[in-house]
């Protein structure tokens, strides 16, 4: 019951119910252009699509499309060079000192940054728009493309690929300025959920029709899943707190002598990086395929059939090194603790034991050092632990995906993020929020 009224506290706010009903509707618009098949392709032919799409790597992109890739859709690309753009400029920023200059710049800066992402995201859209379409000439058969599969299909398919990704891209950016959450990361998780329930029925038409262990094996494995995702929300959450001192101000706004202030912390993520290491680490993945397939020879072969094989021992041992590599990197760009230490300098607060400026920056290093490894243990653990269920339980590719990697961390990570905003609007409305239900609260006078 107090659930249900912390549900109807929700609709209470207009603002709040407002925000949520603009997202439902534009990702239900997202959801009904994944179905929208591209014109000139017959979608009854579209079978051989879907089994290449089954499992592997192939699998992988159709899963953060939902489905779209498959149905050979207007949104096949989905949102996925977006993303791209953005790791792009992102690590550019590194380097470019015109990048690091707009990052400086706040607002106007943030905005001349998404604009450069946007056609960076155009033009990566323009070199695997071709790759999809040539994909389609290989896989499909010759009766599948209605108009021919002649150079006036692939223009007008690679623009439409190209709209549909922009669109994408606009319909995430609305969801963020006028719904509830990050826009793309809701985007990729519908797409992801929207492969969730056919995954667990032929998961289930396996075990129980097939007497392939029964309704036993099913309930062990949801059991397991729901272990893996507290696990998750443990790695998502997970913070180590250094204890910060500030010096108590004078009325006259001096510092008095051995007197101190209050005690506050910051927070060091155990998992700063998010996905991002497991990103970086699949597309690397992609490379090794892509330089053996220029080869006939028994080797390359042998190293294209491994790597293909995202559920085999090489493929999996490989991802998880490259993990726990991305991850201290991407930490290390991401978690400036030079600047921390300067900020806290500056504002007049010190860790107790430990000078301020270049000490306190090596004592923030050193820690984000030492929290860094378990976490990006804990995360390529969790990368690669739909490889273990799959050898171990026999569980079926497509249900397997949904116990670790990339999916399951989104779709965590996502979550906990629209619950915290949609959280903070009923604390500001005071009410109790979804973490912890019970009467409305009263106003502070």
């Amino acid at each position: 019951m107090k659930f249900i009224n912390t549900i109807k506290n929700i609709w209470k706010i207009e603002e709040l119910k407002n925000r949520i009903l603009v997202t439902l509707g534009l990702l239900l618009v997202y959801r009904f252009g994944a179905q929208v098949v591209l014109p000139g392709i017959d979608a009854a032919q579209l079978s051989n699509l879907a089994t290449q799409t089954e499992n592997g790597l192939l699998g992988l992109l159709n899963a953060f499309t939902g489905g779209a890739f498959s149905n050979a859709s207007v949104f096949a690309l989905g949102i996925m060079p977006y993303i791209s753009a953005s790791i792009v400029v992102q690590l550019m920023g590194i380097a470019i000192p015109y990048l690091q200059k707009l990052q400086k710049e706040g607002e106007s800066g943030r905005k001349k940054i998404n604009q450069i992402t946007r056609w960076l995201t155009i033009a990566i859209t323009l070199v695997q728009g071709p790759g999809y379409i040539y994909n389609l000439f290989a896989t499909l058969p010759s009766e599948a493309f209605l108009l021919g599969n002649n150079l006036t299909f692939v223009v007008s398919s690679v623009i439409i690929l190209t709209t549909g990704t922009i669109f994408a891209m606009w319909l995430g950016e609305k969801i963020t300025d006028k719904g509830i959450g990050n826009g793309i990361s809701l985007l990729i998780m519908v797409g992801i959920i929207a492969r969730m329930p056919l995954a667990f029925v032929q998961e289930f038409a396996s075990r129980v029709f097939e007497s392939n262990g029964g309704l036993i094996m099913i309930l062990i494995e949801l059991v397991i899943w729901f272990a893996v995702i507290m696990a998750c929300v443990l790695l998502v959450m997970a913070v180590r707190q250094i204890p910060v001192q500030y010096a108590r101000r004078t009325a006259s706004g001096g510092y008095e002598k051995n007197v101190f202030g209050s005690r506050q912390y910051i927070p060091l993520k155990l998992n700063a990086s998010g996905v991002m290491p497991i990103i970086f680490a699949q597309a690397i993945m992609f490379i090794p395929v892509a330089i053996a397939g220029l080869s006939d020879s028994e080797a390359a072969q042998g190293v294209t059939a491994a790597f293909r094989n995202i559920f085999g021992f090489w493929y999996n041992l490989v991802f998880a090194l490259l993990i726990i590599i991305f991850t201290y990197f991407y930490t290390a760009i991401t978690v400036p603790t030079n600047k921390m230490a300067d900020d806290l300098k500056r504002s007049g607060g010190f860790i107790p034991g430990i000078r301020p400026g270049t000490e306190t920056s090596e004592y923030l290093d050193r820690i984000m050092s030492q929290i860094t490894l378990p976490g990006s243990i804990f995360l390529a653990l969790i990368a690669v632990f739909p490889a273990i269920v799959y050898s171990l339980l026999g569980v079926q590719q497509g249900w397997a995906l949904f116990f670790g990697g990339t999916s399951l961390l989104i779709l965590v990570g996502v979550a906990i993020d629209t619950m915290q905003q949609v959280n903070s609007y009923l604390l500001n409305r005071h009410y109790d929020g979804l973490m912890k239900t019970g009467k409305n609260r009263k106003a502070v006078a």
